[in-house]
């Protein structure tokens, strides 16, 4: 017969006993929305994040963005700087751009964008603050 203990470390803390990191941001690009028609049609995604890095306003919040905030954003990012390498994002496509496979590829490219800024943003908050809060305002909601 097997008996199972309690844990009864007072030196640790519940994350550390469920496994949860002690910091951690998970980014999620999804459900894209198109609107408008004829020459003012667009797509937009929805912005997931779960977080508990102190930089963050909220611990989960999402926001819908669309593609050119994404290339706003990234422009910001580089300007006047060479020392931040900000990952690329997929181009523009002229044909076909409302299809549901252009969609879907943007989207996980998308993702995969912000999912590599965020990877780095302890990095970027050491090099400049603004530009880490402009991405945590992107990400979260802020006006941009």
């Amino acid at each position: 017969m097997k008996v199972s203990t309690l844990c009864t470390e007072t030196n640790t803390t519940i994350e550390e006993r469920k496994g949860i990191p002690d910091s951690f941001i998970e980014i999620e690009v999804r459900a894209p929305q198109t609107h408008g028609h004829g020459f003012r049609m667009f797509t937009d995604y929805e912005i997931v994040c779960r977080t508990n890095l102190p930089m963050f306003y909220f611990k989960e919040s999402t926001v819908r963005r669309r593609y050119s905030k994404f290339e706003s954003l990234k422009f910001k990012l580089e300007e006047n700087d060479y020392e931040i390498k900000v990952p690329g994002l997929p181009g523009k496509v002229l044909t076909n751009r409302f299809s549901d496979k252009v969609i879907e590829e943007r989207r996980q490219k998308l993702e995969k964008f912000l999912q590599i800024l965020c990877s780095n943003i302890q990095l970027i908050q050491d090099y400049e603050v603004s530009k880490a809060r402009m991405i945590v305002k992107f990400i979260q909601g802020g006006r941009f």
